[in-house]
C-alpha cells in the first residue's frame, strides 16, 4: 500500500527521511512512500497540505504550534521525533491522540529502544551503585541533554522509585553537570552531561558505579539514518492503529 507523508523539517533529519522514502520499495519494487510535501521554515506552508496518511516531524519546538494545527485539522498520523519539548508541550502531543494516531519518541534506534530496557533492568538488579548518564552529539544540536538521555533518565528514576517504594528520602533525582565545590555525591543522585563536537551522530552511556566495580551500556550511532529508517517503520505500523498516543516500544515491540 503507497502511504502519503508529510514531512515537517527541511534540515539534515528531514532531508535524510525525504530520501529514504522516495527510495523505499516493496519486494515487487512497487514504491512504499509518496511525499506529498516537505515544509522548512515558512510553517504558514502546512496550513494548505492536504491530508497524508503520516506527518514526521523532526523539526524544532518553533514548528509545534503548524504540526499541532494540521493534525487536529486533516487526522493524519503523527510521527514524531522532535526534541526540546517541555512537559507542557508532551500534554499538547499526547492530547492529540484524540484525533488521530501518534507516537513521540526522542530516538527511533532499536537499538536504543533495547537499550532503555537493559538500563532499567541493570537499576533493578544493582541497587546501591551510582549511576551516571553522558551523551555526546555533533556541535550543531540545540537541545541539551538530548531527547534519548531523558528517556534514558526516565528508565533509571522509574526503576529507583520502584525499589523505594514511595519513600521520599530515596527519591532520585537528577543533576544536570557539576561545577564548583560539589561535596561528596549524594547517593540519590543520577548524573546527566552532554558533549558537544564535530559530527557525532550519537553515542550514549550509562554507567552504574559500585564498590569496586563499574558497569557501562554504550549505544553508539553511526549515521542518522538508523533513526530515519526506524521513523519510517514505526509510519508503516502506525497508520494501522486506531486514534491514541503511542510510544515507539507500543508501535514496535507491543
Amino acid at each position: 500500500m503507497l502511504l502519503k507523508l508529510v514531512i515537517m523539517g527541511a534540515g539534515r533529519m528531514g532531508t535524510l527521511v525525504r530520501t529514504l522514502a522516495e527510495a523505499a520499495r516493496d519486494n515487487a519494487g512497487e514504491p512504499l512512500f509518496e511525499v506529498l510535501a516537505q515544509v522548512g521554515f515558512d510553517t504558514k506552508e502546512l496550513a494548505s497540505v492536504p491530508a497524508a496518511d503520516a506527518i514526521i516531524d523532526f523539526s524544532n519546538v518553533a514548528t509545534f504550534d503548524a504540526v499541532e494545527a494540521y493534525v487536529s485539522r486533516t487526522g493524519t498520523a503523527l510521527v514524531s521525533g522532535t526534541t526540546g519539548y517541555d512537559e507542557a508541550h508532551m500534554e499538547r502531543v499526547r492530547a492529540l491522540g484524540a484525533v488521530a494516531p501518534v507516537v513521540w519518541s526522542g530516538n527511533y534506534s532499536v537499538g536504543v529502544a533495547a537499550l532503555r530496557h537493559l538500563v532499567a533492568q541493570a537499576t533493578r538488579e544493582l541497587p546501591g551503585f551510582d549511576v551516571e548518564i553522558c551523551e555526546t552529539h555533533h556541535n550543531q544540536k540545540a537541545d541539551a541533554p538530548s531527547g534519548t538521555a531523558t528517556m534514558l533518565l526516565d528508565a533509571v528514576v522509574s526503576a529507583k522509585e520502584d525499589a523505594a517504594n514511595g519513600d521520599a528520602d530515596d527519591a532520585p533525582y537528577p543533576v544536570y553537570g557539576r561545577s564548583g565545590m560539589t561535596g561528596p555525591r549524594d547517593p540519590r543522585e543520577i548524573g546527566v552531561h552532554a558533549l558537544r563536537g564535530g559530527t557525532v551522530a550519537g553515542v550514549h552511556t550509562v554507567s552504574f558505579f559500585g564498590p569496586s566495580e563499574e558497569v557501562t551500556l554504550t549505544h553508539r550511532a553511526e549515521s542518522r539514518e538508523i533513526f530515519a529508517r526506524g521513523a519510517l517503520a514505526a509510519v508503516s505500523k502506525l497508520v494501522a492503529r486506531p486514534r491514541g498516543f503511542y510510544t515507539f516500544d507500543d508501535i514496535m515491540f507491543g
